[in-house]
């Protein structure tokens, strides 16, 4: 049999091109804002922390509908809190060929090591959580070629999220204490905020801000784009939707 390496080589190309874009949420995000899609992870999840049970559904049901309406990458919820399980991530990451995330409280380097090892391409840390730890968690993420989302809920916690050199700043508008959910959070912490007061560090222009939580409709994401924010990370209004694909879609805007 004789070869045509020139022609292997190319397709080897095409083919690494594809893997990594199923690889990188940077990437996914910055692929849909260029094709004019919002872009929106989309949270596999059977609870929430205000609302309770969401909906029944297997999670690789759900993760191919958020695909189909045209989710940029995917986040996965594997707390047991809320009804996650880690096995949840291999699933949905082996069902679909976006990027994944996994959500969940990471306290340990274990749980770096083992979100790497069932797939997932980014992995959210908590800054109120990590605090002067952040930054070695980021630091170790990338060390495991996964990407960082840092979510913070105020000032304080974006010190930590900046000084750790993480590209994706997730800007949480829910108090974790009180559960109460408020946009202007987001449009307190990020960049571009009109006539309110700056409460918190000017964030970078190369960190791509990601608003999570209390995001319902395209007048939440209109709103919250005029604060800067570039991506939108939302859970209960597609899990408790009874069209899934059709949600997905609406929000992107396409």
């Amino acid at each position: 049999m004789n070869f045509d390496y020139n022609k292997i080589e190319k397709e080897k190309r095409e083919e690494i091109k594809e893997l990594k874009e199923t690889r990188s949420l940077i990437g996914a995000i910055e692929k849909a804002n260029k094709t004019g899609k919002t872009p929106i992870i989309a949270e596999v999840k059977k609870s929430s922390p205000s609302k309770g049970k969401i909906r029944e559904i297997e999670p690789i049901e759900a993760a191919a509908a958020m695909e189909k309406g045209g989710a940029c990458a995917l986040s996965v919820l594997t707390d047991k809190n809320f009804e996650g399980k880690v096995c949840y991530l291999r699933q949905v990451k082996g069902a679909i060929k976006l990027p994944v995330l996994r959500k969940d409280f990471i306290v340990d380097m274990f749980q770096l090591y083992e979100s790497r090892g069932n797939g997932a391409n980014a992995i959210l840390l908590i800054a109120s959580l990590l605090k002067d730890k952040t930054t070695e968690y980021v630091d170790k993420a990338h060390e495991l070629e996964m990407e960082a989302l840092v979510e913070v809920h105020g000032g304080e916690d974006l010190e930590y999220a900046l000084r750790s050199g993480a590209r994706l700043i997730g800007i949480n508008n829910r108090d974790l204490k009180t559960l109460k959910v408020d946009l202007g959070t987001t449009e307190r912490l990020a960049p571009h905020i009109g006539t309110t007061e700056r409460l918190a560090p000017h964030i970078p222009k190369d960190r791509i801000i990601v608003a999570e939580s209390g995001i319902h409709n395209r007048e939440d994401i209109e709103r919250l784009k005029k604060a800067g924010v570039t991506a939108f990370l939302v859970g209960t209004s597609i899990m408790a939707s009874q069209d899934i694909e059709k949600k997905v879609s609406e929000l992107t805007g396409k």
